[in-house]
């Protein structure tokens, strides 16, 4: 019975291998045609091993089974990691390579000896023979080798994650699932003993996935698919040159936009004083240096365009030197100095109207946040201090790298500040202007600046400023009362649900209203105010911005010493 299936296993691998034979691939993957060459293999000798009687014939088949463990799995490995866009270099593929020739030697090397095995037995069965073995001293290599191998496919998997992406994500997990399953099947049967292996049917799978997935596989392989790109490309020219500038060969149709080659021969360096030769050679070293890969020329009445890349005789080798790929590119350049001349003037005329509406905008903006002042006898110069002090504490943060926030979110911040209490506009006089303690009534009536401040700058901001910034500016008005631990408003946001941006605005405005002198109290000491912000870290405020805070705090006092 065994042997039947066996024999079924090994005949779909054979016509797996015919049906891809049988296709005229132009290019060979060697990754893939190893693995489908070598499963008949390994299959075939699990089949054979189940007709021997003699325990030296079954251990030289055994010695074809652990193709397997040696080339087959090291050839997954090295599929995998093309797959994830990672080059294996030449030293890997030897050591891993090396490393199962080795393994194959030791064993086929102790056929007469007890040392890899030390007992070799073969029992006759009607379902198929059995072969019983013990291991020898020896042994251990092999479970050794194959830690290491694990340990490969760990780090497959973990450059898989890093590129995440870069590959077709059913072919990786296909090719990474199938040589798990082997290896945990393995060493099953190693635990309990099995008589017979289970291991030439996963295999059979795999041939069968294999084949299937190969034209989808290579459908991500842009090398795969550009050699013939290549060939069908008659209209382009390509020339190769060594790395030290010498001319190496080339196609017909370069002579048409490199003439300089027709007075060359090959290894030949270039003609002095020649305008394209001289323009080819400065792109060598501007390709050395990152700085270009592509430039364009004129020719005549045509613009040439030139790409640069270097060439390897074979994959993963040393570089040999520099490959051209030149097209005519007149037409496209023609119409990108049209477009080019067109863009400029209507940037220009967009650029200056803008500029006149955004300055319209900001003077608005400021203008409101005045007005508001003028109107709130609580907080006058509240609007200009919070601006300029949200600046030092947006510096600190920058300054200390800790937080995620970009240049230009520290410029809109600082931008956005005039903006967070634009809202109070809405508010009766009576209430903005009341110098004692609100009623719960009241309280709640204020509240809602902060809402109508994130609708106000909607209002003002959105279709006239970038989007982005009108983002912060959004964040800022209308969340900066939220506080950390969530008893804030308008909406009771917790912790890092609150933006960013709103959590430094929070800091400037509380800040300001304690060291500032209000009608309905006197200006808190600096000590008392650097204690008040500290204990509230946590609590009102982000707790990060506690180092921030303490970070600038003496430029901070400095500012409202020189301004009191």
């Amino acid at each position: 019975m065994i042997t039947a299936i066996y024999s079924l296993c090994l005949l779909v691998c054979i016509l797996m291998l015919l049906n891809m034979a049988q296709k005229n691939y132009n290019n060979i993957d060697i990754y893939h045609w190893t693995i489908l060459i070598l499963i008949p293999v390994i299959i075939m000798a699990y089949w054979l091993k189940t007709m021997v009687t003699s325990p030296d014939a079954a251990y030289a088949l055994m010695c074809f089974q652990y193709l397997d463990s040696t080339f087959l799995v090291v050839a997954v490995i090295f599929y995998l990691l093309h797959n994830a866009g990672v080059t294996a270099k030449p030293w890997m593929k030897t050591a891993l390579y090396g490393l199962g020739v080795v393994h194959l030697l030791i064993i086929c090397l102790c056929i007469n000896t007890d040392l890899y095995y030390s007992s070799v037995e073969v029992i006759e069965s009607s379902a198929g023979n059995i072969v019983r073995i013990s291991s020898g001293p020896l042994m251990v290599f092999h479970y050794i080798y194959l830690a290491v191998i694990l340990l490969c496919f760990i780090a497959v998997m973990a450059a898989g994650v890093r590129r995440r992406g870069s590959y077709a994500n059913a072919n990786m997990l296909v090719y990474l699932i199938l040589p798990l399953i082997s290896l945990a099947a393995y060493a099953v049967e190693g635990m309990t003993g099995q008589d017979y292996s289970m291991l030439p049917v996963a295999y059979a799978v795999m041939d069968v996935v294999i084949a299937l997935f190969y034209d989808g596989a290579h459908t991500h392989d842009i090398s795969f698919l550009i050699a013939d790109h290549h060939k069908s490309e008659a209209s382009r020219a390509y020339a190769a040159f060594a790395l030290n500038g010498r001319f190496l060969s080339c196609n017909e149709k370069s002579y048409e936009f490199l003439p300089f080659l027709k007075e060359i021969k090959v290894n030949d360096m270039p003609p002095e004083g020649d305008r394209i030769a001289d323009i080819i050679y400065d792109l060598f070293d501007s390709f050395e240096r990152g700085e270009v890969n592509t430039v364009r020329y004129p020719l005549g009445d045509m613009t040439c365009e030139c790409g640069i890349s270097y060439f390897s005789l074979r994959e993963g080798g040393s570089r040999h030197g520099y490959l051209l790929d030149i097209r005519d590119a007149t037409k496209e350049q023609e119409a990108y100095d049209l477009m080019q001349s067109y863009n400029e003037r209507l940037n220009e005329e967009v650029e200056e109207k803008t500029e006149n509406i955004r300055d319209i905008q900001r003077k608005i903006v400021l203008g409101m946040a005045g007005m508001i002042e003028n109107r709130d006898n609580n907080t006058g110069g509240h609007v200009k201090r919070t601006s300029d002090i949200i600046k030092i504490i947006v510096d600190e943060i920058m300054a200390r790298g800790t937080m995620d926030i970009s240049e230009q979110m520290a410029e809109d911040i600082v931008r956005a500040a005039p903006t967070h209490d634009l809202g109070k506009v809405t508010i009766d006089n009576s209430i903005l202007n009341k110098p004692g303690r609100f009623t719960d009534e009241e309280y709640e009536i204020m509240k809602t600046h902060s809402t109508k401040s994130g609708e106000m700058v909607m209002i003002l901001l959105d279709g006239v400023e970038e989007e982005r910034f009108v983002k912060v500016a959004y964040n800022v008005a209308r969340y900066h009362h939220e506080r950390w631990d969530g008893r804030g408003y308008p909406e009771g946001l917790v912790g890092t649900m609150i933006p960013l941006e709103a959590r430094i605005m929070a800091i400037a405005d509380v800040y300001d209203a304690l060291v500032s002198k209000r009608v309905y109290k006197d200006a808190m000491s600096f000590e008392k105010s650097a204690s008040i912000m500290c204990e509230c870290m946590g609590t009102q405020f982000d707790p990060n911005m506690k180092a921030v805070f303490l970070g600038c705090r003496e430029k901070l006092e400095e500012y409202y010493s020189a301004n009191e």
